[in-house]
């Protein structure tokens, strides 16, 4: 019984490991993207920035505030660069949030949640 506890525990924190992406100029990850919703419009993100749904902006977990990002929508392969300026998302699965103008650029906003790749283009 002890053993299963403990493998269990090793999933779950391996887990949480596997969608870190290091802040190194063309690091990739995988996952899922949604994008703000319109409430958050004017607030103050995490950097201090105020947010703007019309901005190419978008909140990650761990990359630097001011991080370029290619965001590549891998059902259609259709890209977007967004800069980072806020933390999130906290939704399990997600990697990134965006603003509506960056999800418009790379799928229609009735998707919701799409699969993602983000590549690290530069840091601050």
């Amino acid at each position: 019984m002890f053993k299963s506890v403990i493998a269990v525990v090793l999933l779950v924190v391996l887990s949480g490991c596997a969608n870190h992406l290091p802040a190194e100029k063309g690091a990739v990850q995988q996952g899922l993207a949604s994008y703000y919703h319109d409430k958050y419009h004017g607030r103050t993100t995490a950097s201090g920035e105020r947010f703007e749904q019309t901005a190419l902006s978008a909140a990650h977990r761990n990359l630097p505030f001011g991080s370029k990002v290619k965001v590549t929508n891998i059902n259609n392969g259709r890209s977007v660069v967004v800069r980072i300026n806020d933390r999130g998302p906290f939704v399990s699965g997600r990697i990134i949030d965006l603003s509506r103008r960056a999800f418009k650029h790379i799928s229609n906003l009735s998707a919701g949640v799409i699969a993602v790749e983000v590549e690290v283009l530069s840091e601050p």
